[in-house]
């Protein structure tokens, strides 16, 4: 837990100290690994699929991001932020891309990455839920949170620095994209608007193969009861004293 919060706070913090975009989209995303790992550590059905889906979703992002600073370096040699600046008056096709990849990587919603970051949250927030308490999830799901506002600083600096503000002279002869990479760079950003509207066509492949396995190894089934939302209540412990036995712990058993 310890090195999942530091994976996305302090890693965070170091990426918003980058002055290129390379390092600062690497930073990131080596940041957003951590949520991924909150959601497997979590072990309940609902964040372990979001953490697919995310994994999903950041690759398309991440690879969107990528392939446009790469071609930004091939044009002008550089992607230190204090010598860019101004693209998009003359690349907005890539100004546009960017800023959907940008958008994604926050956690947007009606992107893929919000609907991954969205379904890590709630499932490990509501793992070892007790009424009388936070548990340890809770309180790294409450700290992971911070994570989303770290992203939207370095994105939307990264954004601001490369295609807003004053463009040098050195760059008005720059093109815009060529037809062989947006046709990519459409596909990427088509495929982030289509998952974030329609998560579930994804998530009804991935979640019946976690379905059986964290189910059957959360706890005895047989000794279970199963409530009318679909969560399942674990019969109180012997040996435990009253209020601790009041406590309801619930795991989540299926994505409806």
């Amino acid at each position: 837990m310890v090195l999942l919060l530091g994976n996305i706070i302090y890693v965070g913090l170091v990426t918003i100290a980058q002055k290129r975009l390379d390092w600062m989209l690497g930073y990131s995303s080596v940041m957003h690994m951590g949520y991924i790992f909150l959601g497997i550590a979590s072990a309940t059905i609902l964040a372990t699929t979001g953490a697919v889906v995310l994994i999903f979703a950041h690759g398309l992002s991440i690879a969107l991001l990528f392939a446009i600073a790469g071609e930004l370096r091939q044009r002008t040699g550089t992607l230190v932020f204090d010598e860019l600046g101004g693209l998009a008056r003359i690349m907005p096709f890539a100004g546009l891309a960017f800023g959907f990849g940008a958008f994604a990587a926050i956690g947007l919603p009606g992107l893929a990455n919000f609907a991954g970051e969205i379904m890590i949250f709630f499932g490990a927030f509501k793992h070892g839920w007790r009424m009388d308490g936070f548990h340890i999830f809770q309180i790294a799901t409450v700290l992971a949170l911070w994570g989303i506002v770290i992203s939207t600083v370095y994105m939307l600096r990264a954004y601001r620095k490369t295609f807003m503000g004053t463009m040098r002279d050195q760059w008005k002869g720059l093109v815009e994209l060529r037809p062989t990479l947006r046709v990519p760079v459409t596909l990427l950003v088509g495929a982030l608007i289509c998952y974030g509207f329609c998560p579930q066509t994804f998530v009804r492949i991935v979640a019946p193969r976690f379905r059986t396995y964290l189910t059957t190894n959360t706890s005895d089934l047989t000794d279970m009861q199963t409530c009318s939302h679909g969560a399942v209540r674990r019969p109180p412990v012997a040996g435990l004293n009253e209020d601790a036995s009041q406590g309801r712990i619930y795991d989540e058993v299926a994505w409806r």
